[in-house]
């Protein structure tokens, strides 16, 4: 392949990630290119070394390069506290508050019509096993606050019905620092109907 050639198929590449069109695909290029030795080395032997050993954790589906991951294995980590979550950027969203120290279980995705995916494309079944075997007494259910993530979430609720397992889901509604007049609708709607008592009463 020629020099053109590579750096074609580099630009391409480049534009197929999340917030890369191609124009940025070619500026990043450039960067790269022009930054070989410091960027552009180290950059290709870490996307091998990724592709070659990082891997769903057998236990929760977080992408880690053991079996089971770190969080799985961390024994300061409560087990039977499970927060359930859509995709692995979602776990790794929570992670970064140092706010949960339970376990996670990943979905790997929502139920969609539109889209064709059904409760059999889901994590469900293992969700389900690992509340029966494990002794799980709370799941949070940590799904998006759309359409898509909240009949999802009421199917989880469904499914685990019968395991009399505690399951709560996350509260929505004003962010911390949001002023009303910037908000959307449904956040306002959703804040107003989870209203609670304030001072003492």
């Amino acid at each position: 392949m020629t020099q053109e050639g590579a750096v074609d198929r580099l630009i391409r590449l480049l534009a197929r990630l999340p917030g890369l069109g191609p124009r940025s695909a070619r500026r990043a290029a450039l960067f790269l290119i022009k930054k070989r030795d410091d960027v552009l080395a180290p950059l290709a032997a870490t996307l091998r070394e990724v592709a070659e050993t990082v891997a769903p954790c057998g236990q929760c589906g977080n992408l880690d390069t053991r079996d089971p991951c770190g969080i799985c294995r961390d024994a300061e980590r409560d087990p039977a506290l499970v927060c359930v979550v859509e995709d692995v950027g979602d776990l790794w969203a929570l992670e970064r508050t140092t706010a949960f120290r339970g376990r996670y279980h990943v979905l790997g995705g929502t139920l969609s019509a539109l889209d064709g995916v059904g409760p059999e494309d889901l994590n469900l079944d293992a969700l389900v096993n690992r509340v029966e075997r494990d002794g799980v007494r709370e799941v949070i259910l940590a799904t998006s606050a759309t359409v898509d993530g909240q009949t999802t979430a009421h199917y989880v609720q469904e499914r685990l019905a019968d395991t009399g397992v505690k399951v709560s889901g996350l509260a929505h509604g004003i962010p911390v620092g949001g002023e009303l007049d910037y908000l959307d609708d449904g956040t306002l709607s959703a804040a107003l109907k989870a209203r609670h008592p304030v001072g003492g009463q």
